[in-house]
């Protein structure tokens, strides 16, 4: 039997179509078994809204001009929650490795999404997670905090109990938005049913990706149609669409991996302006909640996005953790000191949250 890579908690069939179908304007490297891809990156994506005035402003001015655009060798993924490493390798084997990745045009790279004091993966694989990072301080690379991943523990028998621990204030709020107009329940289709290898089935539910895709603030992976249609074809991803239609449209979709105990929450797409109307996101939290619980699932992973409105809803957090290395040492010299400005879930929850994690240097 293959062993399971370190820190995947998705079935291997989901995480395998990261190279199959890379998101557009990446480039996946064949020659190492670690996932090392490339991509023109912004330095600027993950910047803090709530920077000083004079550092906003100056970033505006550096987006526009494309001056931070720089060309970036990651190690990782984009479709799974945490980077996914070889178990019979060292951290210093997987360093080497990834150094040797590296070409002349690499401006920076970075080892993305590494745990941290994750209580989603087992102790083992924490502390590789943490011998890692110490191994990278000491060849050059510093660390950022990541995002925060949203998760919900399934320790409540109905979502009645689960919203009776929220606030009054947003348990109030969650009733009015409920009471508006109907409420559709939606088909739930595994993929690699039939329905799913229609191709026009597949353009539908890209379509409603993108809606969501090119409405978001923060763009980094634009996922392509086939890797959509692949994954709607697969019968061993795990995945799981809740399809809801209103009125005879299709006006959203909430696409779920179903693993060893977890309900994933991987990708949504909204027909806009209907899915605001039917406030389709509080709606489709709520009957996964309600899905994980009468399915067995002891948690429910609810993603990267939105984390103060989650919040909300009383997830609670994980950080991770990126490992950088600038190989410029102008941009080097120029990044170090503002690293903290790049932290902006971290920042965001410094006062108004407790997040799952160790201290991050």
């Amino acid at each position: 039997m293959k062993t399971c890579p370190r820190n995947l908690l998705e079935p291997p069939a989901f995480a395998g179509l990261f190279r199959a179908c890379p998101p557009e304007g990446f480039t996946v490297s064949p020659r190492s078994e670690l996932n090392v891809f490339r991509a023109e990156y912004d330095l600027l994506t993950t910047l803090d809204r709530d920077i000083p005035a004079f550092l906003r402003r100056s970033a505006g001015v550096a987006r526009r001009s494309g001056l931070f655009r720089v060309r970036a060798a990651f190690v990782g993924s984009t479709v799974t929650e945490y980077a996914i490493l070889p178990r019979a390798s060292g951290p210093e084997d997987i360093l080497d490795a990834v150094l040797r990745e590296r070409d002349g045009r690499d401006r920076i790279t970075v080892i993305k999404d590494l745990p941290d004091a994750s209580p989603l993966l087992n102790a083992e694989d924490n502390a590789f997670a943490d011998a890692l990072v110490r191994s990278a301080r000491a060849r050059g690379f510093f660390t950022l905090s990541g995002q925060a991943l949203a998760y919900v523990p399934i320790d409540f028998s109905s979502t009645d109990e689960y919203l009776s621990r929220l606030s009054a204030g947003r348990r109030k709020d969650l009733r009015r938005k409920l009471r508006r107009g109907p409420r559709p329940d939606p088909e739930i289709i595994a993929c690699g049913d039939p329905r799913c290898s229609d191709p026009a089935f597949a353009d539908e539910i890209y379509a409603l990706y993108r809606a969501v895709y090119d409405q978001s603030e923060v763009h980094f992976d634009l996922l392509s149609r086939e890797f959509f249609a692949s994954l709607l074809r697969s019968r061993d991803a795990g995945a799981l669409l809740f399809l809801y239609r209103h009125k005879g449209e299709t006006v959203g979709w909430n696409l779920c991996l179903a693993h060893n105990g977890l309900l994933i929450d991987k990708y949504v797409g909204f027909r806009y302006p209907a899915a605001r109307e039917l406030n389709l996101y509080f709606l489709s939290w709520l009957f996964n909640l309600e899905y994980a619980v009468n399915n067995g699932f002891k948690t429910y992973i609810a993603g990267w996005t939105d984390p103060e409105v989650k919040a909300g809803l009383g997830a609670s957090f994980t950080f991770t953790r990126h490992a950088v290395l600038v190989h410029n040492p102008v941009l080097r010299a120029a990044l170090y000191p503002l690293r903290r400005f790049f932290e902006a879930d971290r920042a965001s929850f410094a006062a108004s949250a407790k997040p799952h994690s160790d201290e991050n240097a």
